[in-house]
């Protein structure tokens, strides 16, 4: 009867129930590179990636149904050729999964790039990554970005396409570092916010998560796990 309620409940919230899939949720976090991250910014984005991935909640969602586990990758993108990937899919299984994960986004270093943002692009990809993944119940694609495509198809053009394979986008929109105070910095993320809701996001309940300068990526990456992972653990399913 649990079973069955949980299923029920999974299935109002729009998720396809696969009865021989063992994994709740296909996660692939793109993270951008483009040249208008330097070498600082770079790091506080990976150490916050690691940061969010390793807070006491977070861990708790990721692992909290170990009989659907959810399958978690990391790559980067900048111009329309550079995409490397940093974490290949790696189904979450437990503590010890997380940590190896965490070590290598840690010693990761910055790579050469070309300066564009190619965008559309890194939707593209990422969307081919999570076509590895069809037999999850919800394929997510979490695009990070600090400003707008200037490379490749417009996300626009490509966005609908990507929602109708049933993969849904969000993003998290990296506003400037600077000035600290003034209006000016609010009103820079909220022209990239509206950009990113217009232009990338799509699929159910699609959201952008908003990041006042890299200094606040750790926390707003942890707030925006916990939002896409956490309605799909609502119960142990046995």
């Amino acid at each position: 009867m649990r079973r069955a309620w949980c299923v029920g409940l999974l299935l109002t919230i729009g998720v396809p129930i696969d009865a021989h899939a063992n994994c709740r949720q296909a996660l692939a976090l793109a993270l951008d590179v483009s040249g208008s991250v330097d070498l600082r910014e770079y790091r506080l984005q990976l150490d916050g990636l690691v940061t969010a991935l390793n807070d006491p909640e977070v861990v708790r969602i990721l692992l909290a149904v170990p009989t659907a586990p959810i399958s978690l990758m990391v790559f980067e993108w900048s111009g329309p050729a550079d995409h490397t990937v940093l974490v290949p899919w790696t189904t979450m299984a437990n503590r010890e999964t997380l940590a190896t994960i965490s070590t290598t986004l840690a010693e990761t270093e910055r790579r050469d790039t070309t300066p564009g943002t190619a965008l559309g692009v890194a939707m593209e990809t990422g969307a081919a990554y999570l076509d590895q993944k069809k037999g999850c119940w919800k394929r997510t694609l979490d695009i990070s970005g600090d400003g707008e495509s200037n490379l490749g198809p417009r996300p626009r053009d490509v966005k609908n396409a990507i929602g109708a394979r049933g993969i849904t986008i969000n993003a998290l929109v990296i506003g400037a570092d600077a000035p600290a105070t003034g209006d000016l910095r609010q009103s820079e993320i909220g022209e990239l916010s509206s950009y990113f809701r217009a232009e990338v996001i799509t699929g159910p309940d699609a959201f952008v998560q908003t990041a006042l300068g890299f200094e606040d990526y750790a926390a707003a990456m942890t707030a925006k796990l916990k939002r896409e992972i956490d309605g799909l653990t609502i119960s142990q399913l046995q």
